[in-house]
């Protein structure tokens, strides 16, 4: 696809609201298959860096590229190569599991739609509740279909937003198999969490925020928590 790339960019990413800084001068990359994680407390920046990179933002200073392309540049086309998931879930709970995929699909431009629907929702292990509106899921069930909405027209960028809170054991390490499948497809992923202990070993890049800057930390074999307090605690 034209529109298509294997390696985001971030570079010297500013954004400032007045005289706070939510992010200042923050530089990464990584390519097709990483799994990162912007990792820090309420306020650092997590929410406005993924804002930016799903080009619903625009930086106060710095570049975000997509392989060769910028937000500008690639236009809807380079959105259409992006899923998001936030922590509005963007579900219609008087709908049914399908009927939302579907009508997502539909909003995609994906001709498909009712196809890629019921794949999804076999892969969501939801399939036995396709015709179930989504009022009557738990906060777990409304996850799984809310991912494979991000998921549903194969997009090469995923951001996740707190994709854990509120998931118990079962349905977090369901995330976390779903997420290793789209790995190795290819997706580059980047989430934002609180939940270390649930991503500790899943990740393939951490980046640690606070204050809207990256800490550094040294690269170590320990749980990632004692790695976090190291970063947080750092001048």
């Amino acid at each position: 696809m034209t529109d298509d790339f294997d390696r985001l960019t971030v570079a010297n990413l500013s954004r400032h609201y007045g005289r706070r800084k939510a992010l200042s001068k923050v530089s990464f990359a990584c390519a097709a298959g990483d799994i990162v994680g912007l990792l820090g407390p309420n306020g650092a920046g997590k929410s406005t860096l993924l804002a930016i990179l799903a080009t619903l933002l625009a930086p106060s200073d710095g570049t975000v590229a997509y392989g060769a392309m910028t937000a500008a540049s690639g236009g809807a086309g380079l959105r259409a190569r992006i899923g998001m998931l936030g922590h509005d879930l963007f579900l219609y709970p008087e709908l049914t599991a399908f009927e939302n995929l579907v009508f997502f699909g539909r909003m995609y431009g994906l001709a498909d739609a009712p196809a890629r629907a019921r794949e999804a929702l076999e892969r969501a292990g939801l399939a036995e509740r396709a015709g179930d509106a989504v009022s009557g899921f738990s906060r777990g069930m409304r996850q799984r279909v809310a991912l494979e909405r991000a998921l549903l027209h194969r997009p090469r960028l995923l951001l996740l937003d707190e994709p854990f809170t509120g998931l118990d054991q079962a349905s977090a390490a369901a995330l976390v198999t779903r997420l290793r499948e789209e790995q190795s497809r290819g997706v580059l992923t980047v989430v934002a969490t609180h939940d270390l202990d649930v991503v500790d070993g899943l990740l393939s890049n951490e980046l640690f925020l606070r204050a809207g800057r990256l800490m550094t930390v040294s690269a170590g074999d320990g749980p990632l928590r004692d790695r976090f307090r190291s970063a947080m605690a750092a001048s």
